[in-house]
């Protein structure tokens, strides 16, 4: 959607870290070119800390994790904490930490993941993949007192918006119906048919189990939503479900490219990229949404073919329950202080992710104690700084001459 690309590339001017979170094809062809020691896990793929955060399991436990998956595939192990190790010493920068202490934060987060990754290695298979990371157990264990009630206090906050909708929601007499925020959340009546056949089509297309809880529910209406940085400009949109009585459920739409990894890693064995997307993110959360499915928009040559792997000329999405965005943006809301301890969250989570599929004792045994490799990774993050540092400078004087249009 050409016309909100100047709006992604106005969020991407704010820094280099908001660079950062925008050029993540930038950073994975140069990451093609580094060094690589053998072992491979399914990736993240862009993996800053805005893109860990906290969500409710099925259960309404906090539970945090990695909880952006747009850009998953499989690749080296390196590539994910080099990203993560980046924006860490990005964040801290622009926090006011100096270079040496904005290091620390990266090298802490990898001494982190070496001792977690020795730990899963000592698991059972099962073990490793039923080991969700509770947000309040997680807050206990932090050593900074204020980042301990910070955190605690936006948690018990931010917990109750699901239940209100987000503020998406209407309240009025009649049927329910989405409200618009402009110029972010806003109807686009040119796209809103192809939204809604791509959500019939995810519906008819669910296994028997949750098709039984869809049917209860009939699509009433459909906005489109402006949402990070990296998706500025893909069709991204949410569906009001609601049943007779006026229950209510939100889905997310978005659409799923192919991977910025695909280049130097290889393309996904997926030919409908929605279905990358879900593969990768069940791959690396320990616990899951339901509702996750992928489906595609119409194939111009004919009529929707088979959703199992769909590879015609439509537009490819994948489909979830629409997240609370500020429960999610636990991860990235920090203070200075509270730092230190979610750069150890932040690597005790990728950790986890990484067990999940890749081999635990083979990486454990190529990090070992994590001195080494941790300092390695802490030069490369700093280095990678300065570079996306020099980049956004560039990105920011070709908007200043006019080469690039921002709103």
């Amino acid at each position: 959607m050409q016309d909100l690309l100047p709006v992604r590339y106005a969020r991407m001017i704010a820094s280099p870290f908001a660079f950062l979170r925008g050029a993540a094809a930038i950073m994975a062809g140069d990451l093609a070119h580094t060094a690589a020691a053998g072992p491979r896990v399914q990736s993240c793929g862009d993996c800053h800390l805005a893109n860990f955060g906290s969500y409710a399991s099925p259960e309404g436990t906090p539970v945090f994790d990695i909880n952006d998956f747009d850009e998953t595939l499989p690749a080296p192990f390196e590539w994910d904490i080099k990203r993560l190790g980046t924006s860490l010493v990005l964040s801290g920068r622009e926090n006011g930490l100096s270079d040496s202490r904005a290091r620390s934060l990266a090298v802490s987060m990898v001494q982190t993941y070496v001792t977690e990754i020795k730990r899963l290695a000592r698991l059972s298979p099962l073990e490793v993949w039923s080991n969700p990371i509770d947000l309040s157990s997680a807050i206990a264990g932090f050593s900074d007192r204020h980042a301990r009630r910070q955190a605690r206090l936006l948690l018990a906050e931010r917990m109750e918006s699901a239940s209100r909708h987000y503020g998406l929601v209407a309240n009025g007499a009649g049927m329910p119906a989405l409200r618009e925020h402009p110029p972010l959340v806003m109807r686009l009546p040119a796209h809103e048919e192809t939204i809604r056949k791509a959500f019939a089509r995810y519906v008819a297309t669910q296994p028997a189990e949750l098709a039984v809880l869809l049917d209860r529910y009939v699509l009433r209406d459909v906005i489109f939503k402006v949402v990070g940085i990296g998706s500025v400009g893909t069709f991204c949109a949410i569906g009001l479900f609601a049943t007779t009585d006026g229950e209510m459920l939100l889905l997310q739409i978005k659409e799923a490219g192919q991977s910025v990894l695909a280049p130097s890693a290889g393309p996904s064995l997926s030919h409908n990229q929605g279905r990358r997307v879900v593969t990768g993110q069940r791959i690396m959360q320990a616990q899951s949404d339901i509702f996750l499915g992928w489906t595609h928009s119409a194939d111009r040559n004919g009529p929707a073919c088979d959703m199992s792997d769909f590879s015609g000329v439509g537009r490819q999405f994948y489909v979830r329950r629409l997240k609370d965005a500020r429960l999610a943006a636990i991860g990235s809301d920090v203070t200075p202080g509270g730092l230190p301890d979610h750069a150890r969250l932040y690597g005790r989570v990728l950790a986890r992710a990484h067990a999940r599929s890749g081999d635990c004792a083979l990486i454990s045994g190529y990090v070992g104690k994590g001195h080494r490799f941790s300092d390695a990774i802490g030069s490369f993050s700093v280095h990678y700084a300065d570079q996306t540092k020099a980049d956004w400078s560039a990105f920011c004087q070709a908007v200043k001459t006019g080469r690039i249009a921002v709103r």
